[in-house]
This record gives C-alpha cells, structure tokens and sequence, in this order.
C-alpha cells in the first residue's frame, strides 16, 4: 500500500470516527471558528508536518526521524516562551540544553555523516511544533471532537496531495493492510484527543516531556519490525532525551503547575 494511499485511508478512518463522536455529542461536525487565523495556522502547520514526516519515513530510518522529532518539545517549549509568554525556569532550561544535546548526539551533525534526507524530519518537527502550540490558544468553544475532525480532514488533504508523488495501487488492497490502517486510526483517535486536551489544559513545558518516551517505542519498533541497528552513539543520545524529559517532570512533582515553572 503507497503511503498517500496509507495516510489517506488513516484519515477518512480517523474522521469517520471524530464525526461520529460528535453527532453522538450533538454538535457541528465543523465549529465555525476553524476559520480564524489560529486554527488556519494549526491547520498549515498540521498539514506541513504530516506531509514532511511521510517523506521522513519513506527515506530515513525510523530510528533516526523519531530521534530528531524528539526535539519538538524543546522547540514548542521555546515557542511558548517567545509566542505565549511561557516561564521556564533556570533548572528546565538545563535539562531541555541536555535534551537538545542528546538529539545531536544522534543526528551527528557533521559533514561526514549529515544525511540530506534527516531535512524531511526536521521540516516536520517545526510542523509539528507549530500544530500544538496553535492548539494550546485554540478557542475554547471548540471540543475536542471538533478539533479530532480538523485534524484527520488536515490527514486526508495531506493523503491527496501525496498522490502524485506515490501514486495508487493496481488493485484493492487485502484486508489485512486495510485492518492495519483500521486500527492505526482508532489508536490514533485516542492519542490525538488526548494530546490535543493536555496541550489545551495543561502547562506545555510540563506536557511535552511526555512526548520524550515516543522514541523508546521507536527504537523498540525500528529494532524488531524494520532490523535495524542503532549504534552507541544513538542509544547514549536516546538516554540523554528521556532522562531530561524525566528530570523535568520530576522537578514539577508530577503535577501541572499553576504559578510559574521551575
């Protein structure tokens, strides 16, 4: 199945149920503030990290695009600092410095062993960034529901556009891919609306190191299903970005602070 085919299927699924969900709830399926320019930058930046993670995937490890996505807390964490007037303090900021340096641990930055393609993922971390600091200042008259629908329609779209690039297949898919696709969107369902209601509800520089253990699974995934092989290097980097994820969650107690952060 060509991903343009994957990704559009995972959306109409994942649509499909957010309609739902809200038809049982009683309201639009579309709140007409999707037309505000914060819902259309989250839309934007939805589609542009979608489409630039695809291409992420199609043309580098898994291993190293979640390694170099693992820097979009730190850039949503400084885009709440300089956009929403966020206070980090002193102790977070060391911890995400040695986060950040963890995620250059991995990608290796150098000359000799900078992979062009490692772009596609870094493009799609700034989309990704710029999604859920949009969602965070998204008009509270909306529900979850209503920003899931958003979200999955932004999935179709970025399905459709990859068309040209993928193409589609010479004959229907077997049930098994589909079912694959089938309940990647029901798991999707389920992470997307609770990502979207911590990044609502809570502090972001709180709710983002969570995202840090993303990249154990990915590891994990990359290692068993794809073979492959993560040196020294990416592993000590790994360790790097879940501890400063670990460490700054402890210095809030486990809780979402209210005052200013430390």
């Amino acid at each position: 199945m060509p991903v343009s085919v994957a990704l559009l299927l995972f959306g109409v699924f994942g649509l499909l149920v957010f309609i739902g969900l809200s038809v049982h709830a009683r309201e639009s399926v579309f709140h007409p503030a999707i037309l505000i320019r914060a819902m259309i930058l989250r839309s934007v930046f939805e589609l542009g990290g979608r489409l630039f993670f695809a291409l992420a995937l199609a043309f580098t490890p898994l291993s190293s695009t979640s390694a170099i996505l693992q820097s979009a807390p730190l850039v949503v964490t400084l885009g709440a600092v300089i956009f929403l007037g966020a206070r980090v303090g002193p102790r977070r900021w060391l911890a995400m410095l040695v986060g950040f340096l963890g995620v250059l641990l991995i990608l290796r930055p150098t000359p000799e062993s900078f992979e062009a393609t490692s772009i596609f993922a870094l493009l799609a971390t700034l989309g990704f960034a710029g999604r859920d600091l949009a969602t965070s200042i998204s008009p509270r008259t909306m529900s979850g529901r209503q920003l899931g629908n958003l979200g999955f329609m932004v999935l179709v779209v970025a399905g459709v556009v990859l068309i040209p690039f993928y193409g589609l297949p010479d004959h229907m898919p077997g049930w098994k891919p589909l079912a694959a696709v089938v309940i990647a969107a029901l798991v999707g369902v389920v992470a997307y609306n609770a990502l979207t209601v911590a990044m609502r509800t809570g502090d972001i520089a709180v709710v983002t190191p969570f995202r840090y253990s993303r990249l154990l699974f990915a590891l994990g995934f990359a290692v068993v299903w794809f073979h492959e092989r993560p040196d020294m290097l990416t592993l000590a980097g790994a360790v790097l970005i879940v501890g400063s994820g670990l460490f700054t969650l402890m210095r809030s107690g486990g809780k979402i602070p209210t005052g200013p952060t430390r």
